[in-house]
């Protein structure tokens, strides 16, 4: 191994990384550049974020108002003229008991190079809210959709058994109303089915703080990996169910701007895992190329720069495979086909060059290690970081026990030098 061609390894190996960094950034382009406009989209066909608030709810009673007006009579005087009119108050209520359960099922939708955690959600609430009056009064409850980009099924929406009325303006929801005799509790009922995308939340008001009373809501879900979104309440109490969850806030007086809400689990993205995948990949060839001038060290047969330059074309196949097939295939399955043919070129080439020992024994173990295996580490989030950290620890302890003896002056120097 002499000076010259260890430069020429390290000129291929950096004209290697730049073509990753493009087919990396390219990508990334493809996967992030349409992801507003394909999260857009994927809102229309199936639904948005959905926070569903809890009911507004008021009754409303005459009272009479005196206005005292001022005019001038015919002499010049000022005189005041109280007139009597009937005023409507609405006055606001809260409710005494409040129970709603949600069925959330989760059904991810793939769009371009990305995968949208989609979801069929089920809303069955009960509210009662009682006539504090001394006389029968109307009351009114007004509930506001989950989202401007919604669809219901199956709604329901009653006060007392009497159905609501849809408001003329569909951004203020439907209003229902019913009178109570005094004293007398209204139930509200509203239940729906729908769907959304990434979060589904409660708000215990439109806006501001709640004040809340003996509310019970259950979630549950037929997912199990379970998150809650910043600003939301954890549940009460979490049981595991038959493939999912089902979870309680239970409250008996509170107050309140919190909400409670869901994060669906996300699906691993096809588009930005590869680009991530990509980028690591001068890593992977690192250890790749270390690993087989090392071993041509200790055979004494090191492979000519252009041998180099073809093994590291056979490694960009894996990713432009990868960043392709990921298109019209699973990710798992597009990682398996690159993964295979890269392997395929790499032993196929080097079993002519050098013979199937090396072919096999080192090159086809060392891509296995370094390619499949450490580019698979990025399918486990959290955990990629400390496999290639294993790996490269490993990998350096199995060098220097080989390596110990080899007098590298020697091998510089352009002496075939075995391991004394």
């Amino acid at each position: 191994m002499t000076p010259f061609r260890l430069a020429a390894i390290v000129a291929i190996y950096v004209i290697a990384s730049l073509a990753w960094f493009v087919l990396g950034t390219s990508v990334t382009a493809r996967s992030g550049e349409f992801d507003n406009r394909l999260s857009e989209e994927v809102a229309l066909l199936w639904g948005g974020r959905q926070t569903q608030a809890a009911p507004e709810i008021w009754f409303e009673r005459p009272t009479t108002v005196v206005d005292n007006v001022e005019r001038t009579d015919a002499s010049g005087q000022v005189v005041t003229e109280s007139t009597r009119r009937v005023h409507i108050e609405r006055v606001p209520l809260v409710a005494e008991a409040s129970e709603v359960d949600v069925s959330l099922a989760l059904d991810h939708r793939q769009k371009g190079l990305l995968w949208y955690d989609t979801y069929a959600v089920r809303v069955a609430a009960r509210y009662r809210a009682r006539n504090p009056d001394v006389e029968p009064r109307p009351i009114f409850v007004q509930v506001l959709f989950p989202s401007d980009q919604v669809q219901f099924d199956n709604f329901v929406f009653r006060i007392n058994g009497q159905e609501a009325a849809r408001a003329e303006d569909p951004s203020k929801g439907a209003v229902a109303h019913a009178v109570v005799p005094p004293g007398e509790a209204a139930v509200i009922e509203l239940a729906y089915d729908s769907r959304g995308m990434d979060t589904w939340s409660y708000a215990f008001a439109p806006t501001g703080v709640a004040d809340v009373r003996n509310f019970v809501l259950t979630v549950r879900t037929d997912f199990d990996r379970i998150d809650f979104p910043a600003g939301t309440m954890s549940p009460s109490t979490r049981e595991r169910t038959d493939g999912g969850w089902e979870l309680t806030w239970r409250f008996e007086s509170l107050l309140t701007g919190q909400r409670i809400g869901m994060d669906l689990p996300n699906r691993p993205n096809p588009g930005p895992l590869a680009a991530r995948i990509t980028f690591f990949a001068p890593v992977s060839l690192l250890f790749f190329l270390t690993v087989m001038v090392i071993l041509g060290v200790l055979r004494t047969e090191s492979l000519h720069p252009m041998n180099y330059a073809f093994l590291s074309a056979a490694f960009f196949a894996f990713h432009l495979l990868l960043a392709y097939l990921v298109d019209h295939l699973s990710i798992h399955l597009s990682f398996a086909i690159a993964s295979a043919v890269s392997v395929f070129l790499v032993v196929t080439y080097l079993r002519v060059v050098a013979g199937p020992h090396v072919a096999l024994g080192h090159a086809g173990l060392a891509q296995v290690l370094f390619l499949v295996l450490f580019s698979y580490a990025f399918f486990f989030e959290g955990y990629t970081g400390l496999t290639v950290t294993v790996g490269a620890v490993v990998t350096l302890f199995v060098l220097m026990q080989v390596t110990a003896r080899v007098d590298w002056g020697r091998v510089f120097s352009g002496d075939a030098v075995r391991p004394t």
